[in-house]
């Protein structure tokens, strides 16, 4: 609505005042040069009118400083600004409405007390002229501010304090926490923002006085520095302190022996007397005195059994449970197979015999192949395994072991795998020392035998003889009434090969093989190398399960995914099934031949099983060289009779076995005099590491179907170590045969030459008694050595000085010649004593 022609005082919400009416409002309008008396949006006022808004012009220096409470006021100058300072009793309450008015006092101020019914509109117009600040109606700006200061306050101002509140005060009424505390103003037409916000009351604590209230979190500097600041332990703390006294508690109670606890104790294989101690809880003082009442003297820090321990800990009256490293090798092997579970496998039969007695041909005239004709010598080095379908359609697998008598181990490995053995005795040679060893592994192995007799096309054959010679190792054939089924076959010509599939057949029935293909593989590593290309490569052979591509396999004290899998003929597979030998690629190492392999579930569990593997063969190693150092009276002996002189062997071979092999054969032709040591063994070419190696123990390096590389050969050369290369395994213990006969002493070997016979004495002056005697035997030859025989008896023995025919002096005598001769240092010489004449000479060690 329009405002009326009186002067308006508010903000302008309505039309525009007459010019002639003076502007009173926030500067809405422009408004008049006369002075203004708000905030000071339009020009400054004069110089002489009273500085009565909010400080945003220069005061006059004589005019009361009602600025906002900078500054102290004088005592005497009224405090009517922004209520810093409580106002006057009489006072109007004029000023923005932080303070009721009394009911008859103007309402000029922005509307927030109501104003007397009488006003146009509620802001009449100030006495004394334009803007109200002369007298009049009203009081003048200087009576609204607040009272004189109180002169018991300090010069500088209030002194501010963190100390904390009491529970009665409250803010200052005036002050800047008062007025932040006041609610905003309530504009004209529109709710109360009180009624709008209004505060939600934090819910209090049970038990918990407001004064607590407010207190509670609140901290001062005072209180801070003296320590009085109420804050009490955290209940965590109360806790680790109760846990902590119960603990103390039980353990003086354990000390004292009023309470004894019976505990489980987990005894290791080798344990240390402390741990013992820690794990029953008890004092290692006490276990020490309980070890010594057995006869046991260990300090703590000393390692005991796992039997001792156990004894310990039974008469502390606690309960034992062993365990040992070997338990990470438990179910290793899985569970065993249900009957239903099995189905039938193919057999697994081992080809065995002496050498060259025509056993790898024989397996090459079944699989239509020339393996033989590739032999180094003529002879097989390696142990191979093969799968043949034969035309009945049934599979048969073929173990082929060498023959030669280094390849003990390898014959054994082959039998401990077969299902059965083919025994091959050559026709024309017979029973042979690996004849006879064959026989006896394969009893070992508890296995059938299936006698095939080979080369029966050679003319002049007796096969009774070889019955005979069979026989008398209790080897008893079908001809002789016995059990064992006896085959003649011909490798070259082909003879009879279908009769010997057919009783391989026919005793596999017997056998009723079976296997369960649906479960982890498990089998046997019959031979290994490290191939250049492909790395460590394992030929093994599945006995249960099924090995797929990509299972991790433990193989000895290697482990390993399986990267791919081969067949003999080199076709590449998804998987293997039992009684099939494959070649498989991805493990870490090379395995030991004969190791067994198993199909794990995770990486974990092959790391731990390889890892107690390993460590189990590095004792054992350190075992081995200990043990091959002997005793302390072994040291002395080789002190006193000279350092024992040794032949340094580095081995590289081509597969595990023959690096077996060699070991084995080198081992036996060591000597008291000279030991063969065998430095290193393994196999892969030669490389830097192993010259270096032979270098530092001046050692021969021996490759066996190996080379070396470029890099090795250089440094051989350079440092001059030998590397000996040989395909044939008897001619590397030929020549380290004469390295060992290269190192051994020579041999002082007594030569007899003769007897002569003392026929008279003759004393000669400065020579002595002179023997004049007659070679009766040999001859006698001077500066050789003589024994002088006195009844059958050695009485002296030394050299002969002189030896004189007639007067002249001769270097010998022949027999049936008379002869004069002295001893050298020796006079009692008589007739009749006989003398025997030798000489030495040194051959070499044998």
């Amino acid at each position: 609505m329009q405002r009326p022609a009186a002067p308006s005082g508010d903000r302008g919400y309505v039309q525009p005042r007459p010019p002639a009416a003076p502007s009173g409002d926030r500067s809405y309008v422009q408004r008049p040069a006369a002075p203004s008396g708000d905030r000071g949006y339009v020009q400054p006022r004069p110089p002489a009118g009273p500085s009565g808004d909010r400080g945003y012009v220069q005061r006059p220096a004589a005019g009361p400083s009602g600025d906002r409470g900078y500054a102290p006021r004088p005592a005497g100058g009224p405090g009517g600004d922004r209520g810093y300072a409580p106002r006057p009793a009489g006072g109007p309450g004029g000023d923005r409405g932080y303070a009721p008015r009394p009911a008859g006092g103007p309402g000029g101020d922005r509307g927030y007390a109501p104003r007397p019914a009488g006003g146009a509109g509620g802001y009449p117009p100030r006495a004394g002229g334009p803007g109200g600040f002369g007298p009049g109606a009203g009081a003048p700006l200087a009576a609204r501010r607040p009272g004189p200061v109180p002169s018991s306050l300090p010069a500088g101002g209030p002194k501010l304090t963190l100390r904390p509140r009491g529970p009665s005060e409250g803010p200052q009424p005036g002050s800047m926490e008062d007025e932040n505390r006041r609610p905003p103003p309530r504009r004209l037409g529109g709710p109360s923002p009180l009624a709008a916000r209004k505060p939600v009351p934090a819910p209090a604590k049970k038990g918990m006085n407001p004064s607590d209230r407010k207190r509670e979190g609140r901290i001062d500097v005072q209180a801070a520095i003296e320590g009085d600041d109420d804050r009490g332990r955290s209940l965590a703390s109360v806790r680790r302190a109760r846990e902590r006294e119960r603990r103390q508690a039980e353990l003086a109670r354990l000390r004292s022996g009023q309470e004894r606890v019976v505990r489980d104790v987990i005894i290791p294989d080798v344990i240390t007397v402390q741990e013992l101690a820690n794990r029953m809880a008890a004092r290692a003082g006490e276990v020490v005195k309980a070890l010594f009442r057995m006869g046991v003297m260990a300090t703590i820090t000393q390692s005991i059994d796992a039997d001792t321990a156990e004894l310990v800990a039974t008469e502390f009256g606690h309960r034992v449970r062993r365990i040992s490293e070997s338990d990470v090798e438990q179910g290793l092997e899985g569970e065993a197979d249900t009957e239903e579970a099995l189905e039938p496998r193919p057999p697994v039969v081992t080809i065995m015999g002496h050498v060259d007695h025509g056993k790898t041909s024989l397996l090459d005239a079944l699989r239509k192949t020339d393996v033989a004709g590739r032999e180094a010598g003529g002879i097989t080095q390696h142990i191979g395994a093969y799968m043949i379908q034969i035309p009945s359609g049934d599979r048969v697998t073929f173990i082929d072991t060498p023959g030669h008598e280094a390849f003990t181990s390898m014959r054994a490995r082959g039998a401990s795998v077969t299902d059965m053995v083919v025994l091959v005795v050559a026709a024309d040679d017979g029973v042979m020392p690996q004849t006879i060893e064959a026989i006896r592994h394969a009893r070992a192995a508890a296995v059938p035998m299936i006698v095939a007799v080979n080369k029966i096309d050679k003319q002049g054959v007796n096969l009774d003889r070889v019955r005979q010679e069979l026989l008398q190792h209790e080897v008893v054939v079908e001809s002789l009434g016995g059990d064992v089924q006896e085959i003649q076959v011909s490798a070259t010509k082909g003879t009879n090969l279908d009769k010997l599939l057919e009783a391989i057949i026919l005793q596999a029935e017997i056998l009723d093989l079976k296997a369960n293909p649906n479960r982890a593989a498990e089998g046997t590593v019959l031979e290994s190398k490290l191939d250049k290309g492909r790395g460590p490569v394992a030929t093994v052979l599945v006995q249960k399960g099924t090995l797929n591509q990509g299972d991790i396999v433990v193989a000895g004290a290697e482990w390993g995914r399986v990267r791919a899998i081969i067949d003999d003929m080199g076709i590449p597979l998804t998987g293997a099934e039992p009684s099939e030998p494959v070649e498989i690629l991805g493990l870490s190492g090379v395995p030991g031949a004969g190791e067994t392999f198993v199909a794990v579930e995770d990486e974990t569990r092959a790391r731990e099983i390889t890892e107690f593997r390993q460590r189990k063969a590095r004792e054992k190693v350190t075992a081995a060289a200990g043990a091959a150092r002997g005793t302390l009276n072994d040291m002395l002996a080789r002190i006193q009779a000279g350092e024992q002189k040794e032949v340094a062997v580095v081995v590289k071979a081509d597969v595990q076995g023959s690096s077996e092999a060699l070991g084995v054969t080198l081992g036996k032709l060591s000597r008291d005099e000279v030991k063969v040591r065998v430095l290193h063994s393994a196999v892969g070419q030669i490389t830097e590491s192993d010259i270096q190696l032979a270098k530092a123990s001046n050692a021969v390096v021996v490759a066996f179907n190996v080379r070396a590389t470029v890099q090795a050969r250089e440094l051989a050369v350079r440092d001059g170590v030998e590397i000996r290369y040989y395909s044939i395994i008897y001619e590397v213990a030929d020549d380290i045969e004469k390295l060992v006969r290269g190192k051994l002493a020579p041999i002082q070997r007594e030569k007899f030459l003769g007897y002569a016979q003392i026929l008279q004495v003759f004393e000669v002056k400065k020579l002595g008694n002179i023997a004049g005697c007659r070679v009766t035997e040999g001859v006698v030859k001077r500066g050789a050595g003589v024994r002088l025989l006195r009844n059958g008896v050695v009485i002296h023995q030394g050299t002969l000085s002189t030896l004189r025919r007639f007067k002249d002096d001769v270097k010998e005598v022949a027999n049936g010649y008379e002869c004069g001769m002295s001893f050298a240092n020796y006079n009692d010489i008589r007739v009749d004593d006989q003398i025997e004449c030798y000489e030495t000479e040194t051959v070499a060690a044998v």
